[in-house]
């Protein structure tokens, strides 16, 4: 018994020290907000006040040290995303991560985000210079003077947070400029189609935007064929990028003038879509300098309020989706491959020698190359062995011509200026200096104006280019080379319309008749038309209205499919029970309901197998689409020619494809839910992960550093959350929602105590915060928290070091 009773002592004494030193550590890792700290490189006082969500307001007596303080409180709260930030736009992800992040590293130094960062940084101007000097001091500063424990991923990964750069806030906004732009994945993956298929089929595939025609090209499938091109080429990059401009998912802002609303002055309401991360990509601040108040949604590496308001403006953005990226085949010299073909003949590569370290494994050297088109992300990934061919056949690169690379620092410029407009007027001049991402811009201001303009750096291309950017171009004709830019003036914009309102959801900006070619795979115009019926359904719109729209979740999409599952009866056992659940099925994406996850199901069997059989399980297996526009029109025309499955000797028709599918569906969900149809629930696959990047990726950290919700909607909703159709790569769950509103504002111009806004998880990036998950829930359910009128409930100062 003395042996047992020793055990036991020595089991608690070992618990008692474990949670002391848990204490201990959960004391230090979170950061002091009350108090006073005295730190090098500010110029006056700062006073920090956080609400009980934890938002900060930063009060500071100038400009340059309201970016010390900002850029302070993202290393306090959220340190570990800035880590990610930083490696991400340099390419150094292996030496966190290990091999598995490799060819991220390849694609990423292939790119050459630093590189176009420091040409940006030479060019920018000294207001700009020393305010990004100020944020990352900032940063720097919490590290070194105040960092009492590193945050967990830190630990766990045995790693030090390194200084931040002012280069390194230049290579996160490119990135985001790559979050928001995917034409070049469309390029490559038309090219590998036109492989297999001729350009009418692709054009079946990829419809062009409702009421048009696909645009007229050259027959780009014998292009490729009589330059042999490789299968394989450019499919190490897709693999290996990070990804962009996701099929589906956009975003959603409007803006109604005085004579709609029942304040009578301006609310503009805005949820941009995009991935969803724990923690979110969005930081919630409140800046007070002699300019002036701002309030909105600021984000790690950037020290601006990127969406908000200030005493005089509200704004907020939509993704354009213009064409800003071409890709060109590059045609190696058969006997000197350090040489490219050019219109003027053959000319060497430009080449950066690169050095990626990797975790546990030696270095890796790469040689990364660029054309006068720009970067060859074709070495980016794993590159392929004997892509270039034998001396007899000259093998080719892809190069990529994107505007988020030239030198131009525009973009952060004009977030400067459009941050402190004080009219519709002033803001829309800043925009005209925006390079990219491009973006549908809709403001309002406290006169009753509203406005929006689609602000952003838009090539244009020769007239003799029958491509039109639709696909990878020869590189070594100049007919296919940039013309130039649209004039900045130019681009699609509306002021003060009589309708008195304007609502962007990514759908097609411009009129049918705007005679500059802007771009033509726009999102199909299913949430812009519902947002259309909602503010037109009322005179008079109030917060609330705003609100309602917001969480919307009829979906027009499913309404368009819906009579088409209505006609299929296969011989299942649980098709009737299906059939009543779809009877009283209103297109509206309830997540307690099982009609939208027999929707959704039904719509995953019919893609594939309407299309996989004829594009190859390599080409289907790496898409992220949907197809539903494509389906929608197969199945309208009942085109025989994709109904067939050509993988087996019958001919199917398109009503046995319907039959099959809604089959393979419902033995999916028996297998999942039971046989019980009418206790099937959307929302118990249909779950808004935030992914924690890297430990969603290990089942045993995935727990508490992944956060989810139960959700409904789709992908065309207005309240989106993005269906995924493919099986997760770590969990092989099915219909998880990964994109959405990543975070949600509504903007009053009468009376800024009644602005409101929310993002997806928390202020905290700390996991042992409780603001890691303050807002999740919340989220999840339309709530939201006051823009600007918080009572403080913690105060730090901070004070110069004398």
């Amino acid at each position: 018994m003395r042996w047992v009773r020793r055990i036991v002592v020595t089991l608690l004494l070992a618990v008692v020290a474990l949670a002391v030193a848990f204490g201990t550590y959960r004391s230090l890792v979170l950061p002091r907000t009350i108090g006073a700290l005295t730190l090098a490189g500010l110029a006056g006082e700062v006073r920090i006040e956080r609400d009980a969500d934890g938002i900060p307001s930063i009060r500071a007596g100038s400009l340059r040290d309201a970016a010390f303080a900002l850029g302070f409180v993202h290393a306090q709260d959220r340190l570990w995303q800035l880590e990610t930030h930083r490696r991400i736009g340099s390419g150094r992800l292996a030496e966190a991560f290990g091999e598995p992040a490799l060819e991220a590293d390849r694609f990423l130094r292939a790119l050459g985000v630093k590189r176009a960062a420091a040409a940006q940084w030479a060019r920018l101007e000294p207001r700009t210079r020393e305010l990004l000097e100020a944020y990352a001091e900032g940063i720097n500063s919490f590290v070194r003077d105040e960092m009492r424990a590193r945050p967990p991923e830190f630990l766990l990964l045995g790693l030090q947070p390194e200084p931040w750069t002012p280069q390194d806030s230049l290579a996160w906004l490119i990135m985001m400029a790559w979050d928001l732009g995917g034409n070049w994945s469309t390029e490559l993956q038309r090219m590998r189609l036109a492989l297999r298929l001729p350009v009418d089929r692709i054009n079946e595939l990829l419809p062009p935007y409702p009421g048009e025609k696909p645009l007229v090209t050259a027959d780009y499938a014998a292009l490729f064929r009589s330059l042999k091109v490789d299968g394989r080429l450019g499919a190490q990059a897709l693999a290996a990028a990070p990804e962009s401009g996701i099929e589906g998912v956009g975003s959603n802002n409007w803006v109604l003038a005085g004579s709609h609303t029942t304040s009578g002055k301006p609310l503009l309401a805005n949820d941009p879509h995009l991935k969803l991360s724990a923690p979110a990509l969005w930081y919630f601040a409140r800046i007070e300098t002699p300019a002036g108040r701002v309030a909105g949604a600021t984000m790690p590496g950037l020290p601006i309020v990127v969406l908000g308001q200030n005493e005089h403006v509200a704004w907020g953005f939509t993704n354009t989706g213009p064409d800003v990226q071409d890709l060109y085949l590059e045609r190696i010299h058969p006997a000197e491959p350090g040489k490219y073909q050019t219109p003027q003949g053959w000319e060497a590569f430009e080449t950066f020698d690169e050095v990626i370290r990797v975790k546990g494994q030696p270095d890796v050297r790469m040689t990364a190359r660029a054309t006068r088109h720009g970067p060859v992300i074709s070495d980016g990934g794993a590159v392929a062995a004997g892509l270039t061919g034998p001396a007899s056949a000259p093998g080719y690169a892809i190069a990529m011509r994107w505007t988020a690379l030239d030198p131009d620092p525009g973009s952060l410029e004009a977030s400067w200026e459009m941050t402190t407009a004080r009219s519709v007027d002033e803001f829309v001049r800043a925009s005209a200096r925006n390079v990219a991402p491009m973006q549908n811009m809709v403001v309002a201001d406290r006169a009753g104006h509203i406005g929006v303009v689609s602000a952003g750096r838009v090539p244009l291309r020769k007239p003799d280019n029958e491509l039109k950017g639709q696909v990878p171009s020869p590189g070594w004709e100049a007919r296919y080379d940039w013309a130039g830019y649209l004039d900045a003036g130019a681009t699609p914009r509306e002021i003060d319309p009589a309708r008195g309102w304007i609502a962007t959801a990514n759908q097609r900006i411009h009129p049918s008749d705007y005679p500059h070619y802007i771009g033509s795979e726009w999102a199909p115009p299913w949430r812009y038309q519902r947002i259309e019926q909602m503010l037109t359904a009322k005179d008079k719109q109030s917060i609330a209205d705003m609100r309602a729209m917001q969480a919307d979740d009829l979906s027009l999409a499913a309404l368009r499919l819906l009579p088409l599952l209505k006609q299929a009866a296969p011989e299942h056992p649980l098709a009737a029970a299906a059939q009543r659940e779809l009877a009283a099925f209103d297109g509206r994406m309830a997540g307690n309901k099982p009609a939208p996850l027999i929707f959704w199901a039904w719509v995953r069997h019919l893609a594939h197998d309407l299309f996989a059989d004829e594009m190859g399980a390599t080409v289907w297996d790496s898409s992220t689409r949907a197809w539903r526009e494509a389906l929608q029109g197969v199945m309208d025309r009942q085109d025989a020619w994709w109904c067939d499955d050509k993988t087996t000797p019958a001919v199917e028709t398109c009503a046995q494809i319907n039959n099959r599918a809604l089959a393979r569906a419902l033995d999916e969900l028996q297998a999942a839910q039971g046989a019980d149809v009418a206790a099937w629930r959307w929302d118990r696959v249909h779950q808004a992960r935030s992914e924690h990047r890297p430990f969603s990726k290990v089942a045993a950290l995935a727990r508490w550093f992944e956060l989810r919700a139960p959700v409904g909607g789709d992908t065309y909703t207005v309240n989106v959350s993005r269906v995924n159709l493919k099986p997760d790569l770590t969990t092989g769950e099915l219909y998880l929602d990964e994109h959405g509103p990543s975070l949600r504002a509504i903007y009053d111009l009468g009376d800024l105590a009644n602005s409101r806004f929310m993002h997806s998880t928390g202020q905290s990036g700390i996991a042992l915060s409780p603001h890691y998950r303050s807002f999740v829930e919340r989220w999840a359910k339309v709530d939201y928290a006051p823009l600007w009128s918080a009572p403080a409930v913690q105060t730090l100062l901070l004070e110069p070091r004398r």
